[in-house]
């Protein structure tokens, strides 16, 4: 029987593991503590100083950055240790969520690369872990909630990745593993001086500005390093691969009969984005693709288009504009809203045997699933949301709110001076009204609107009244400054 080590951390705690390793990575050997509330990774090879005063600033400064807002979405290290001559990191164990519960993948970390391969998903992924379109999302929302933290703490995750968090699409809950070799704080020049040639990153996610001069030495005053403009690649990357279970690069062109120069210029100097509108060559070859990358792996079926017009604009940003043009990049607040506004574009499909579930309003007359081809039947209202810049006058916002039975209409659809952010209090975050079709029409029923008035009738809506939604409908939404004005439209098919 194993036998029970007990330890002092470098903040005078006890530590106690079991002297059994229950797996590795490149770096560690890892140890479970006896509650199992916690592991311990020990480095095989030695760590000098340097690295070990980094691990303290990485566990003592920037862990109280991480728990500060948003806490959960991070696992930081928590302490450092020595045995036997090594030096060993302590980092919480994974929550139960983030562990496959059925199927052939029972007992498996979620690791997000599951979720952001058509490959994997279809083979290995049992229907009750895949979670919902909608589900993914929520997920994106807050990775990019996550990175958008960190930016502005000038920290940058060197290796943003699915290798570096875990996703649960059934309670929709983000972890980013916070390694001491990944994050580096942009503002001390000895991160990259000292601790760049630890992190290689994962190919998938590597801007094709640091794939394409890799291989400089580290002095080279042409080597380009891990930046916030290249996390915001990854951060791309990422979102398209969650959203499409495909990579926004890896197609159909081969730029070098040799496979090591072909990845080479495929990732950095010669990167195409597959669904280029003008330039097709990268388009991935169907007949070449296996049974388990479809249908996902089709373009034509399944465009990028059907993300939604917000993100579309963004992935072009991404992946034509910005590719080659780092400056050009989304941020990843920029990211967070385009997501926010395009779930209020989400409609439930009503195939009860649609795998997807739901998917975005494409603004046609006759709005259909690109998932599963079913159409929608029925009545669909549409909100088109206006916005004033100054009393008495409203302009288009160029951003709508789709309806559904049992929606929830909240404080930032309101105003357009709030914003669903970290910012926000558990109050604001309450539904202050919602939508229903009930007795053949649809209704908004006021929860908590102080000034909600039908600018058709002058009717203020009292609390707990409601009023109906008809074709051309006026209603606004707040008098107060930045309350916005919805008109009501109705799609019949």
């Amino acid at each position: 029987m194993s036998k029970t080590i007990t330890l002092t951390a470098n903040d005078g705690t006890k530590v106690e593991f079991v002297d059994e390793i229950i797996g590795s990575d490149a770096m560690k050997d890892v140890y479970l503590s006896p509650d199992k509330s916690y592991v311990v990774g020990f480095f095989r090879e030695p760590v000098s100083p340097d690295y070990q005063k980094r691990m303290i600033d990485i566990i003592g400064i920037y862990r109280k950055i991480g728990l500060s807002c948003y806490g959960n979405l991070f696992c930081w290290p928590t302490k450092m240790v020595e045995w036997d001559g090594k030096i060993g990191v302590v980092y919480p164990s994974y929550q139960k969520h983030f562990f496959f519960s059925s199927g052939n993948v029972k007992g498996k970390v979620k690791e997000g690369q599951w979720f952001a391969s058509a490959k994997l998903r279809n083979r290995f992924l049992p229907t009750d872990e895949k979670g919902t379109w909608l589900s993914y999302y929520h997920i994106c929302i807050k990775i990019a909630k996550a990175v958008k933290l960190l930016h502005s703490e000038e920290l940058i995750f060197s290796d943003l990745s699915y290798k570096n968090i875990l996703v649960d699409p059934i309670t929709e809950n983000v972890c980013f593993i916070m390694s001491e070799q990944s994050v580096i704080d942009t503002e001390r020049k000895y991160d990259f001086e000292k601790y760049f040639q630890n992190v290689v990153g994962t190919p998938d996610f590597i801007a094709p500005e640091i794939f394409e001069n890799r291989n400089f030495d580290l002095g080279d005053s042409n080597k380009i390093l891990p930046s916030i403009q290249t996390d915001r690649h990854a951060l791309a990357v990422l979102i398209y691969m969650y959203l499409l279970y495909r990579h926004p690069l890896r197609g159909g062109k081969v730029n070098d009969l040799d496979a090591a120069k072909d990845e080479e210029l495929s990732m950095g100097k010669m990167a195409l984005f597959i669904e280029h509108p003008t330039d097709k060559s990268n388009r991935p070859k169907v007949q070449n693709l296996a049974p388990s990358e479809l249908p996902q792996g089709d373009v034509t079926k399944l465009p990028y288009t059907i993300c939604g017009p917000y993100l579309k604009a963004l992935f072009d940003r991404a992946f034509i504009d910005g590719l080659h043009n780092p400056s050009m990049r989304p941020t990843a607040d920029e990211w967070e809203q385009a997501l926010i506004k395009t779930t209020d574009l989400m409609q439930p499909c009503q195939n009860p045997n649609c795998e997807s579930k739901w998917f975005v309003f494409d603004n046609t007359t006759k709005p259909r699933c690109p998932f599963c081809g079913k159409e929608y039947h029925g009545q669909l209202p549409v909100l088109n949301l206006y916005y004033s810049p100054e009393k008495g006058v409203f302009k288009p916002e160029n951003y709508r709110l789709m309806v559904y039975d049992k929606q929830s209409l909240y404080k930032w659809h309101v105003n357009q001076y709030v914003a669903l952010n970290e910012k926000l209090t558990a109050e604001d975050k309450k539904p202050v009204g919602d939508f229903h079709f009930h007795n053949g029409k649809w209704i908004l029923i006021n929860r908590r609107l102080n000034s909600l008035y039908d600018k058709d009738e002058d009717r203020k809506i009292e609390i707990g009244q409601y009023v109906e939604l008809t074709e051309g409908k006026k209603i606004l939404l707040s008098t107060e400054d930045g309350g916005r004005l919805i008109i009501v439209q109705l799609v019949n098919n």
